[in-house]
């Protein structure tokens, strides 16, 4: 996607292979900085404080984080220590897993004298495949919103309502629940995003508003609590959410938030699409509420805002009474019976156990 015109993917490697840049996304909207990781140890930080987010994205990084350390130490127990100090930095998004097992498989049956370059090779390969991937859900979702403006009888901007971010500042390039959105409107379908602020991080009114207005794509950014007072008055035709975690019958573990934006969709008959890349989907578990583990943050997310000032300096404020209690739950769980359809890079499929199978060739290990 572009930056002030200019192409960029979130994580790549320098020219030298030594070093791996990402985009500050702490520091956005209001200041694009480049960010470089030279060891494992900057990874590990990147991953944790949110310098990189999004389960695509976090999984890509992991994978470059083992190659940074590869790069230092390509012994059987620096690429253990890699797997475990990054394994730990996030402990919902299953994307992280599963590229760190995609790492491990390609690395340990190889002498430590090929495992740089190795690693560099395979954190590249993950990388490429998350762009296809997500280009791919573009595409199909992009069939979705075709049907449903030829439906609406073409006569206004379709009304799109999307929570937190999941865009290309969530994957390696074009995002996921965003990729259709990008890919109608280069096709010329009119249509407007309502952007959830997303808070405690405002996610949704940082990134996806900013990621947005780079590309043209016409948006409002509203309130959380907004949304089921948008949908009530005819207002959103149809919701795209993105995932961390997807269960094997088909619940969606996304931003917090998320499951009420879906409740107030089914109460008014509003498609509730969510996009994500196969590597999200936890093939282990089925009941997302009762297991998947859900992160809880630093509570000054809660109770602290940063944004910039007047003068155009940065600032962090207190928001409630000194000494407050908060809680800081980063995600919660929809269940499956109120998703519309999941929307992956092999194609749109019922959000149930039946559904995911017989899409990803599954009914013979069920």
């Amino acid at each position: 996607m572009n930056v002030n015109g200019k192409p960029f993917r979130t994580i790549w490697f320098d020219d030298d292979g030594d070093t791996v840049w990402v985009i500050n996304q702490i520091k956005l909207p209001h200041q694009f900085e480049l960010m470089p990781w030279r060891h494992l140890a900057d990874a590990v930080q990147g991953i944790r404080s949110m310098v990189v987010r999004g389960a695509p994205l976090i999984g890509a990084a992991a994978a470059y984080g083992i190659a940074l350390a590869m790069k230092d130490d390509p012994s059987n127990q620096a690429l253990a220590f890699a797997q475990e100090e990054l394994f730990k930095s996030r402990p919902t998004a299953v994307n992280l897993r599963w590229a760190l097992e995609a790492m491990r498989h390609r690395l340990a049956p190889l002498a430590t004298s090929e495992r740089a370059g190795a690693a560099r090779q395979e954190a590249a390969l993950i990388a490429d495949q998350d762009v296809e991937n997500c280009s791919a859900i573009g595409d199909h979702g992009l069939e979705m919103i075709a049907q449903m403006w030829t439906k609406s009888g073409q006569r206004s901007p379709l009304n799109i309502l999307t929570h937190c971010n999941a865009g290309w500042l969530a994957t390696v390039d074009w995002g996921t629940a965003l990729a259709p959105i990008y890919k109608a409107y280069n096709a010329g379908i009119p249509l407007h995003v309502w952007v959830d602020e997303t808070r405690p991080r405002n996610q949704g009114s940082s990134l996806t508003a900013w990621e947005l207005g780079q590309h043209g794509v016409p948006f409002t950014v509203i309130a959380d609590n907004c949304g089921g007072h948008l949908m009530q008055h005819g207002l959103v035709d149809l919701c795209i959410v993105g995932s961390d975690r997807t269960t094997a019958r088909g619940d969606v573990c996304n931003k917090i938030g998320t499951y009420l934006k879906a409740l107030a969709a089914c109460e008014h008959q509003v498609p509730f699409y969510v996009a994500l890349p196969s590597s999200t989907i936890d093939w282990r578990i089925r009941d997302g509420v009762k297991e998947i583990p859900i992160e809880q943050r630093d509570p000054k997310e809660v109770t602290h805002l940063s944004g910039q000032t007047a003068t155009g300096q940065m600032a962090t404020i207190l928001l409630t009474p000194g000494g407050s209690q908060a809680a800081n739950y980063a995600f919660d769980v929809t269940p499956a019976r109120f998703v519309t359809a999941l929307i992956t890079e092999r194609g749109v499929c019922p959000a149930s156990e039946d559904g995911l199978a017989e899409l990803f060739d599954k009914r013979s290990e069920k």
